[in-house]
């Protein structure tokens, strides 16, 4: 055999062992990492040896043995552990543990709540799936660094919280057994319906998490919803030659040609459902939804399909698993069984719900709802939005080929809201700052009411929805913000007060460091003369004008009539006194143009200031708000009893003061 079939060989026994060889290192040495590394070492030693010794007739137990003797070359290395030396062989000789229980164990550590859900997914595809960090990459379409940095993460936090690899016993179990078939389900998830990139499916996912959640079966053959899950992901899966047509876009299910169902997966399918019914117990979310993936599978016909019976399937599932998306799943059948109004009814109670802000399927499936209603403007307006809002190439042109199919009504096309954002956006009187803002506000207001919408449908209504949905739980400041933007651009497109039902909110929360300094810290502060003397002009301003500290970091020397003292300010002037009137000469040294507080070195080639924001004679930027307030923390922690130092902010002296 070539060295090129020997390493197909090796790889192809790998992915297929590699969760169980792990899983029983695991348990010898405690450490998922370590475990890894190990099965690892024997992977090396195979593609060394197997090229020149020829490939064995058991190579699953030769890679499997030659781990093992590493595991326990490396416990009889260790001395935290040469007390279970002895132990440890026996266990080797008498191999009583079952594999299934080892990969259970594991699976249980590579799912374990402790972990965020994406490192959970690509440390179980490592582990238990066996691929290579490049080949989980482009599974998620990111690239191997990142991938490599999500499983050292977790192998660390499993590590550093010691999370125990025993199994667990009764309703401990299954807790954690959701988290896995969470996982499993996620994986075939983003294989099934693609979340990014230009194919609408990537099958190399659907297969690991099936081949996943076949070995969980395994392992846990007593537990009807793992058994649930396998029966729903087999029966999505004999769909996926039919989903898709020849140039790659979706297929609907009721539009598929059924005769290119995979029958083995749905016999396959039906097989684990019946497993899961003879278990018993309360149905549970997997075998809820595997159920209505039966009904669907026993239609002969897309007409034949009793959506009646996956309507109340559905709301059984809603009582049990109350979530936005499966009340839009509901809302279909719904609409499927009773007529479009009633999933409509169901559709607009949803659409202020934040958990589907950005979900595409929520105006997909109105834009369905509302063409079967006739109502055929508002239905191309979905589409559109839906569009906008997924990441799939796939599924963006299919969404906008449904909305262009709609001949738009009235006439000559009318400016929509896109458009006028762009053209408010792109005026020549917005600084940096305030462009910023306005497109934020206005690139939400597109992404929930579809930037195709004619402006002259933008209404008061719709702009309380859209802050209802984006803003409801936001900090009043920023709450404020954005309504101050939607107000400017509603009289900007002559279109009256786009805010009329948005109050504004008065911001009661405490802040921190408010309270302005006494005496002692200032005269303190104010003797120093040890500090730069930007630091202490500055400082001094602040306090003798009482003027914010943005408004003082935004002054240019073009403002100052250091004679009068006083400056020029966005919203009127201010003035200071003599501290301040003795330092602002030498802190200009000459300069009659520019910031008046600049930075201590030039900007960098990659991060250039608009023109305002430059010195044009030394070069420098303008000081920013973020490095002027951590300097004069660190400059008062010493004066500050907590040690934390102050805020900029509390220089502003109380009204008495002045």
């Amino acid at each position: 055999m070539s060295a090129p079939e020997v390493h197909r060989t090796v790889d192809a026994v790998w992915k297929l062992e590699s969760a169980r060889i792990v899983a029983g290192l695991t348990r010898m040495v405690r450490d998922v990492g370590l475990a890894e590394e190990l099965a690892q070492d024997a992977l090396v030693a195979a593609l060394e040896q197997w090229p020149a010794s020829g490939v064995p007739d058991n190579p699953a137990a030769w890679l499997t043995t030659t781990a093992r003797r590493r595991a326990v070359d490396h416990i009889r290395r260790s001395e935290r552990l040469t007390r279970k030396q002895e132990q440890l062989a026996h266990r080797l000789e008498q191999q009583q543990d079952s594999e299934q229980d080892d990969v259970l164990r594991l699976m249980l550590v590579s799912c374990h709540p402790v972990l965020p859900a994406e490192a959970r997914a690509v440390l179980t595809l490592r582990l238990l799936g066996g691929l290579t960090t490049e080949e989980i990459a482009r599974a998620f379409l990111v690239t191997g660094t990142v991938i490599t940095q999500r499983i050292a993460a977790a192998k660390r936090t499993l590590a550093e919280l010691r999370v125990p690899i025993d199994l667990p016993e009764g309703a401990e179990l299954a807790g954690r057994l959701s988290s896995v078939l969470e996982v499993i389900y996620l994986i075939f998830n983003e294989g099934y319906s693609a979340t990014s990139g230009d194919d609408l499916m990537r099958p190399g996912l659907c297969l690991e998490a099936l081949r996943l959640g076949r070995l969980l079966a395994e392992s846990a053959p007593g537990e009807a919803e793992v058994h649930a899950l396998v029966a729903l992901m087999e029966i999505q899966a004999s769909r996926s030659a039919a989903r898709t047509d020849p140039a790659g876009e979706p297929v609907p299910l009721h539009e598929q040609n059924r005769g290119r169902w995979d029958q083995l997966l749905i016999r396959r399918g039906f097989t684990a459902m019946l497993r899961a019914r003879e278990i018993g117990g309360t149905p549970g979310p997997y075998l809820l939804q595997a159920a209505i993936a039966v009904s669907h599978a026993q239609a002969r016909t897309a007409e034949d399909t009793d959506w009646t019976r996956i309507a109340e399937l559905y709301g059984a599932l809603v009582r049990l698993l109350p979530t936005p998306v499966v009340q839009l799943n509901r809302a279909v059948a719904l609409g499927m069984a009773h007529g479009p109004r009633a999933g409509l009814d169901l559709v607009d109670s949803l659409l202020t719900d934040p958990a589907l802000r950005d979900y595409h399927l929520l105006p997909s499936v109105r834009g369905d709802l509302l063409l079967r209603l006739g109502r055929k403007e508002e239905a191309r307006l979905e589409f559109h939005r839906a569009a906008a809002l997924t990441g799939n190439a796939s599924e963006r042109a299919f969404l906008r080929r449904r909305a262009e199919a709609i001949t738009p009504t009235g006439g000559a096309a009318l400016p929509t809201l896109a458009q006028a954002a762009h053209d408010f956006l792109g005026r020549d009187d917005l600084d940096a700052a305030t462009l910023h803002s306005y497109g934020q506000t206005l690139r939400r207001l597109c992404l929930t009411l579809g930037g195709q919408l004619p402006l002259a449908a933008l209404t008061a209504e719709q702009v309380a929805q859209t802050f209802a949905t984006a803003w409801a739980g936001a900090a009043a400041s920023t709450w404020n913000r954005h309504r101050s933007a939607v107000r400017s651009f509603g009289t900007w497109a002559s279109l009256g007060d786009l805010a009329a039902g948005l109050e504004r909110r008065a911001d009661t929360r405490p802040r921190p460091g408010s309270r302005a300094l006494d005496r002692p810290p200032l005269e303190a502060l104010f003797g120093r003369s040890d500090l730069a003397l930007r630091e202490r002009t500055l400082w001094s301003l602040l306090h003798e004008s009482a003027a914010g500290v943005k408004t003082v970091l935004a002054l240019d020397v073009e403002d100052l009539d250091l004679d009068e003292r006083w400056a020029r300010t966005g919203r009127g002037r201010l003035s200071w006194r003599s501290r301040t009137a003795a330092l602002l000469p030498q802190l200009l040294d000459g300069r009659t143009r520019g910031p008046v507080f600049l930075s201590d070195r030039r900007p960098g080639p990659a991060r250039t200031p608009a023109p305002a924001d430059l010195c044009p004679d030394t070069g420098r930027r303008r000081l920013s708000y973020e490095r002027a307030e951590y300097l004069f923390k660190e400059h008062t922690k010493s004066l500050d009893p907590a040690r934390n130092g102050y805020t900029l902010h509390q220089l502003k002296p109380r009204p008495s003061a002045r």
